[in-house]
C-alpha cells in the first residue's frame, strides 16, 4: 500500500491495513494517532500532521461552518458536519475528512447517507453519499482538493463540491455540480453562486476586522 505524508511526523501504519475495510478497522483503533488528518484514497494512506494556517484556513472554514450550519439548523434541511466527520463510500473506495458536508434529511430517509457507531460509543462516520462536500484549498492539499479528491467525490456520487481558496488576496470560491463527465463550476453573477443542494446564493468576500487581520464574510440570498 502507498503512503503519501506531508509534514515530519512519523505515522506508523500497521501491516494488515491494506484495503478499504481493514483501513476502516484501523482508523477506530488505538492504534491510530488522533492528531492530522489520516484519508483513504483508493488503495493509498494520505496523511497530512502539517499545522493549519489561522487565516487562509481556519477562519475561513469557520465562517462557512457558522453559515451553513446556522441555515440547516434553521430551516430544518438536515444536518450539517464540520470538520471532523469522517465520510466513506465503498462505491468510489475513500474514506476521508472533509472540511464540510451537508446531508439532507431526504437523503438519511431514503438511505443515501446513514450515521455509522463509533467502536466504544456515539456515531463517528457518514457512510454513503452527501449532498454536498466543501474544501478548503492549503499548500498540503492543493493537489488533493483541486484534483485527486474531485475526482473520487464524483465517483461517489457527490452532488455538489464547494472549493474555496483564501491563500490569496481575493478569495477564490467555487460550487461545483457533478455531471457525467464530472464536476462544472456552477457560473457566477456578480459573484453570487448557486448551490442546488441548499436552495439558495452564496457569496464570499474577504474584509478586514478592528485588528486589521483577515476577516470572512460568506453573503447568502
Amino acid at each position: 500500500m502507498a503512503t503519501v505524508i506531508f509534514d515530519e511526523a512519523t505515522v506508523q501504519i500497521p501491516t494488515w491495513v491494506v484495503d478499504l475495510a481493514s483501513f476502516r478497522r484501523w482508523i477506530q483503533s488505538d492504534e491510530c494517532p488522533e492528531e492530522g488528518r489520516i484519508d483513504y484514497i483508493q488503495g493509498e494512506v494520505w496523511i497530512d500532521m502539517s499545522r493549519e494556517q489561522a487565516f487562509s484556513h481556519n477562519q475561513v472554514k469557520g465562517e462557512i461552518h457558522i453559515v451553513l450550519g446556522g441555515l440547516v439548523k434553521r430551516e430544518q434541511l438536515g444536518l450539517y458536519f464540520p470538520d471532523g466527520m469522517r465520510l466513506t463510500n465503498e462505491e468510489a473506495d475513500v474514506s476521508a475528512v472533509p472540511d464540510g458536508m451537508f446531508v439532507s434529511s431526504d437523503s438519511f430517509r431514503n438511505g443515501r447517507a446513514r450515521l455509522v457507531e463509533g467502536r466504544e460509543s456515539g456515531f463517528t462516520e457518514l457512510a454513503g453519499v452527501p449532498d454536498l462536500v466543501v474544501e478548503v484549498v492549503s499548500a498540503s492539499s492543493e493537489d488533493k482538493d483541486t484534483d485527486w479528491m474531485m475526482g473520487n467525490y464524483r465517483k461517489a456520487r457527490i452532488p455538489e463540491y464547494w472549493l474555496i481558496d483564501a491563500r490569496h488576496e481575493m478569495p477564490r470560491f467555487d460550487i461545483f455540480r457533478r455531471t457525467p463527465k464530472g464536476y462544472v463550476p456552477t457560473r457566477k453573477q456578480a459573484n453570487w453562486v448557486k448551490s442546488v443542494a441548499l436552495g439558495r446564493s452564496f457569496r464570499l468576500t474577504q474584509g478586514a476586522n478592528a485588528l486589521g487581520q483577515p476577516q470572512y464574510t460568506l453573503a447568502v440570498r
